[in-house]
């Protein structure tokens, strides 16, 4: 839109303000949306690339442009929840966080493993929790140890067997 169209278009907009107030007001059914139609309106003007010109009708131009953005603003609005709806929703989302049953649960199953696990032989022991816990790879064992990965492997294989055919037994 060439600036003397833009500047036209704002000054009919200025002028017209009430009137045009008025009539969006009485077809849109609110004073608010229809003051906000008329501001969005005059930002949008600085948006609007048409290159066709001058416009024939520019109250009407005005007009239909501000009862279009109306009604985008309408359906944006009705999009988005009302704090009742909101706080319906939410509480139909189940919680992610374990609840206290869960973590009851977690630590007495953690406790257990501790207990299994310091019931291993020393050195699968230490190897199996320089792997899993200090995060060595099998290889950094391997040297701490003085042993060669392939048996850092088997002890791990070993100590997990464990782990799992004891893990639920009341022993």
């Amino acid at each position: 839109m060439s600036e003397p169209v833009r500047s036209s278009l704002r000054d009919l907009l200025t002028q017209r303000y009430d009137d045009l107030k008025r009539r969006l007001t009485w077809r849109l059914g609110s004073a608010e949306l229809a003051s906000d139609a008329l501001h969005d309106t005059w930002v949008h003007l600085d948006d609007r690339n048409d290159a066709n010109g001058p416009v024939a009708s520019p109250a009407a131009y005005l007009m239909r442009m501000a009862t279009n953005l109306a009604l985008d603003r309408l359906q944006r609005d009705r999009r988005l929840m009302s704090a009742e709806e909101l706080d319906s929703l939410m509480l139909e989302i189940a919680d992610p966080a374990p609840g206290p049953a869960q973590t009851v649960a977690a630590r007495v199953e953690v406790e257990a493993l501790s207990k299994l696990i310091d019931t291993m032989p020393p050195r699968r022991r230490a190897i199996f929790l320089a792997v899993r816990v200090d995060e060595l790879s099998n290889q950094e064992a391997a040297v701490r140890f003085g042993v060669s990965p392939r048996l850092i492997g088997l002890e791990l294989k070993r100590a997990h067997e464990y782990c799992v055919a004891h893990m639920g037994n009341d022993d």
